[in-house]
């Protein structure tokens, strides 16, 4: 009874979504995945990259700014914890100036104030969600590779390392000759947001029997993202055209939300980057 209850319950629920607001305009989503340009050093795998508060990648952060505003974007959304979780409005925002062009290379400041302010707008949404002391790890790492020692499986787990570091020299290789754009455009396609996520479904072959610290790894890293798109989606209005900006780790799970979410709409950050 219990599972006949589930499968209608799945079967009742996206329609009945979809007919409370039958003529609501569709929110259109662009998620640009990009890099860290602060050098944060706050992932497991971190790239080094030249600072963009030069006046050659400044010039290419206008292009790039300039490009995206012909999406007409009515808000933004950066990969930032809001202090008032009841608006998730970014409270970081208020005191941007141009200036900060000059001396903060974060990629939400370089991108995604820059554009907020070229375009005037109030609402930049800060929707990231982090560790919490009283709950597990969004990345609990350590129990894959603890279990990786224990089972005789580090030589496979250190071969995933090792291609994870080739992909980062490419970026930091591409970075020093590719302009802002490029690097963007390269970072954006589907198949580059897939091949990220393939570093986190590997992980699912470490484990068995009762102990799946991979599969529970995955299952975190999902409902970090899941809890990112919900605020996204909380905060959204109909007719909403939004910028996503955050890390490309998070654009296969972002794009899938979007996709997958009745009124809402993915649109490819590629069709509006400069080309090269």
């Amino acid at each position: 009874m219990l599972r006949l209850l589930a499968a209608l319950v799945a079967l009742v629920l996206p329609a009945a979504a979809m007919a409370q607001t039958p003529d609501a305009a569709p929110v259109e989503v662009m998620v640009l995945g990009t890099y860290h340009m602060g050098n944060p050093g706050q992932d497991l795998h971190n790239a080094r990259v030249d600072p963009v508060t030069t006046p050659g990648k400044q010039a290419e952060l206008e292009a790039v700014a300039e490009a995206l505003a012909r999406f007409r974007p009515t808000a933004i959304a950066v990969e930032r914890v809001a202090r008032d979780q009841s608006t998730m409005l970014d409270h970081r925002y208020p005191a941007f100036t141009p200036a900060d062009l000059l001396t903060d290379p974060d990629e939400r400041v370089q991108v995604g104030y820059r554009l907020a302010h070229r375009l005037g707008l109030e609402r930049v949404y800060a929707i990231d969600e982090q560790d919490r002391d009283d709950q597990p790890s969004y990345f609990p790492f350590e129990d894959v590779q603890a279990w990786a020692e224990a089972n005789g499986r580090m030589d496979v787990l250190g071969a995933m390392h090792a291609q994870v570091g080739a992909m980062i020299a490419d970026m930091e290789t591409r970075q020093r000759t590719d302009t802002v754009a490029d690097l963007l455009r390269w970072m954006n396609t589907p198949e580059r947001a897939a091949s990220d996520q393939t570093f986190y479904t590997a992980m699912l072959a470490f484990g068995a029997g009762d102990a799946q610290p991979g599969a529970v790894l995955n299952g975190r890293w999902y409902t970090r993202n899941a809890l990112i798109f919900a605020r996204l989606m909380q905060a959204a209005k109909p007719g909403d055209r939004i910028v996503v900006v955050y890390g490309s780790g998070h654009s296969y799970w972002l794009r899938q939300f979007v996709q997958t979410t009745p009124g809402f709409r993915l649109v490819e950050a590629n069709d509006y980057l400069p080309a090269a």
